[in-house]
This record gives structure tokens, sequence and C-alpha cells, in this order.
């Protein structure tokens, strides 16, 4: 009896094509834009999980504060208030799992007949466990190569393809402002780090060949930041105090008086991101779920036209004895087979939809199985809710009353 009242309900859809389709466009559109959305906001909490992952764990950051130059103030980083001395003193404290002091600058760089401006960074070995950063080919400085200044390089991806393309550049020899370095290791890919800046373009040597070789600092030992990885990340928000108070003390701050550096907390802003990406998804499937709303109510819509329509014919079957729950039955299984068509619908659209934005917009797309299924439950459920009044006002009919209308 069941698939009999089924197939009828597919035959009454077939009935008046036009006015199914149109019926069934709302729920369409909705389930679509869901996917097409929760594919979108599920790519963003990718993206920036990746660039998190990239970061290291447990991070925190000390800047150098600003400089001053005739009143005119430059941005955090760009003075010399951190020294060698503040890292080892940081590294002495008791959370501290590592430290790597760190040298910045930009540098041509020339191989062959190909040259590359990139970044250098000047730091030590435990930069690159600080940062879960290992190499593809070769292998990192040691500290050796600290202490006697080496003129040896790590490469990473982007400078090995613009320098050498298919060439192993491991063991090769380049000039960087006229010094020549040789490259010990090809860092493995980074990708773009949390501000959008690519990891991979650079170069990284040993903090006193940056130092003494590359970068000039007027003052002896001074660098630009710390980089400082906990044991734990409860300890985080207590080692960014210990910090603050052991730099201030070691740099003679005086109370009321503005510090010379800054301390951020690198896992926190990634978690805020994070956290900000996942809002983000849950509002632009909110917003999309109310296109399922409008196709609920255009089923209910489409439906009550149809019980208004078919009152003669509810009549009779009620008079050749059909019962109330019969009624009922058939009236929301012509519903469900509406909404249902319309999800499957739109879950080839939502589909095609996202594909569609990757291939133009370049933007990533995480399509899951999660929201396909979550995006065709709610459709259905709209679909069942929404059809349940007009299935159930047909139900309630009277028989006689029925067989008069005309």
């Amino acid at each position: 009896m069941f698939f009999s009242m089924l197939s009828e309900a597919w035959y009454s859809m077939g009935a008046n094509r036009l006015r199914t389709f149109l019926t069934m466009l709302g729920m369409v559109i909705g389930v679509g834009a869901v996917i097409l959305m929760m594919a979108i906001g599920e790519g963003a909490q990718q993206s920036i999980k990746r660039s998190i992952d990239s970061m290291g764990t447990n991070l925190i950051v000390i800047l150098s504060g600003s400089s001053s130059t005739s009143g005119s103030r430059s941005g955090s980083g760009n003075s010399s208030a951190l020294s060698i001395g503040d890292a080892n003193a940081i590294k002495d404290l008791e959370d501290i799992e590592m430290i790597a002091p760190i040298s910045t600058g930009n540098a041509q760089v020339i191989f062959a007949g190909n040259n590359w401006n990139t970044s250098i960074i000047g730091t030590t070995p435990s930069y690159f466990s600080i940062r879960s950063w290992y190499t593809e080919g070769g292998e990192i400085f040691s500290d050796d190569d600290i202490r006697s200044a080496s003129r040896v390089a790590l490469i990473g991806k982007t400078v090995a393809e613009n320098l050498f393309g298919e060439v192993d550049p491991v063991g090769q020899t380049i000039r960087v402002q006229k010094n020549p370095f040789t490259i010990v290791g090809l860092l493995e890919n980074k990708g773009q780090s949390f501000d959008g800046r690519d990891q991979d373009d650079v170069i990284i040597v040993p903090i006193t060949t940056a130092q003494r070789k590359l970068l000039g600092n007027q003052i002896p030992g001074s660098v630009r930041m710390i980089m400082a990885q906990t044991k734990s990340e409860k300890y985080m928000s207590l080692v960014e105090d210990t910090i603050t108070d052991l730099l201030r003390q070691r740099h003679n701050i005086r109370e009321n008086i503005e510090n010379d550096f800054s301390v951020r907390n690198l896992t926190a802003m990634a978690k805020t991101a994070s956290e900000t990406a996942k809002t983000m998804s849950i509002l632009l499937g909110a917003i999309a779920s109310i296109s399922l709303l409008v196709g609920g109510i255009g089923i209910m819509n489409i439906m009550l036209v149809s019980v208004t329509e078919r009152t003669r014919e509810i009549g009779i079957r009620m008079a050749i004895g059909a019962r109330e729950h019969d009624i009922l039955l058939q009236f929301l299984l012509e519903a469900c087979v509406i909404s249902i068509v319309g999800c499957v619908i739109g879950v080839l659209l939502g589909l095609g939809a996202a594909l569609l934005v990757k291939k133009i917009v370049g933007t990533e797309i995480v399509i899951s199985i999660q929201s396909i299924v979550l995006a065709f439950s709610v459709a259905a459920s709209v679909g069942v809710f929404f059809g349940y009044y007009p299935a159930s006002k047909a139900a309630k009919l009277h028989p006689i009353e029925a067989l008069r209308y005309q």
C-alpha cells in the first residue's frame, strides 16, 4: 500500500510539472546555498589551521620596540632593544622549552645567471625545532657554524624554484650581497603564514653570520626578535608576564615608563582567528538556511492549493473506505517527494557551484559528507514539517462536505 501511495505521489507531481518545479526551486536553491557556504567556511577554517600548524606550537614572540627619529616613530621591531643576552636570560626561565634569537633583513641573491630578492633570517638551530620546520634535502647548520660564523645557508622552496629550477640546490654556492654561501639544506614547503606572507621565500643563515656579514647591526649582539616555546600551553599567560618583568628589569625600565619591547602570544592570536573563521562558517550556513525556510513555505503553499483542488477526490476516497491516516499519509508523501527530489538536485547544484568557485576564484573549498548529510536532513525535515499541515487539513475533511465541494 505504501508503494502504491508513493507511486501516486510521483504521478501527482508529474501532472503539473511547471508548478512542481517552481515549488522545488526554493528547496533546490536552499540546499545548494547551504552546501556552498559550508564548503567555503570549512575551506577557510582548514586554511587557517594549516597556517597555525606551520607556525609551531606554544609560541611567544618578543619584538623589539619602535624606534624614533626626529620625532617620527617606526613600528615594532625597528629598534635594537633586544639582545642575545636577553634571549639567554629568557632561556633560563623555568617554563621555557627553547628559544631562538632572530635577526632579519632582505638581500639580493645570485646563482649563475639567476637572481632573486628574498628575506634573510639569521638565527640558531633551535629555530627549526620551534617552528617544526624540517629539511627536504641536506641538513640544518650546527652550533659550531654559529660559533665560527660559517657562510652556510638553508633556502626555502620559493627561492630554490626561482634560482635553481629543477637543479638540486644542496651543495651549490650562491652569492648574498657578494658573499659566497654554501647551501647545506633545502627546507620543506611551509606555504603562507598567518598574515599571508610566503614563508618559503627565505634564506636562513647562522645568526652570527647574518650580524657580521649581511645585516650590519649597529649594536653588536642586538636582535630583531626572540621566539620562545613554552613547555605547555597552560603556562603561556604566566610566561608572558614573567618575560615582561624580566626584560623590564634587564632594560632598567622604571615604573610608568613604556616598554621598549612587546610580547605576543601567537597561539592565542591564532586561536582567535580560528574561532572567528568557525563563527563565520556557522553564520554563512545560517544565512543560507533561510532559503530552506522559504522553500518549506513554498511547499506548504502549493500543498494547500493541491488540497483545495482535490477536495472532491478526497471525498470520494473517504466514501469508498479510505481512513483519515491514509489521506494524511498520501499528502505527506507528496510533500516529502517534492522535498527530497529538491534536496537531491540542490546537493548536485551545491557541489557544482563549490567546484566552480574553487576553479574561478581559487578559494580553498572543503566539501564534507557531514555538510551534505546535514543540508539534506534539514531540508527533508523542513519539507515534512511544512507539508504536515496541508496533509492534516486534507485528512480532517468531512466526506459529505468534500463530495459537495464544487
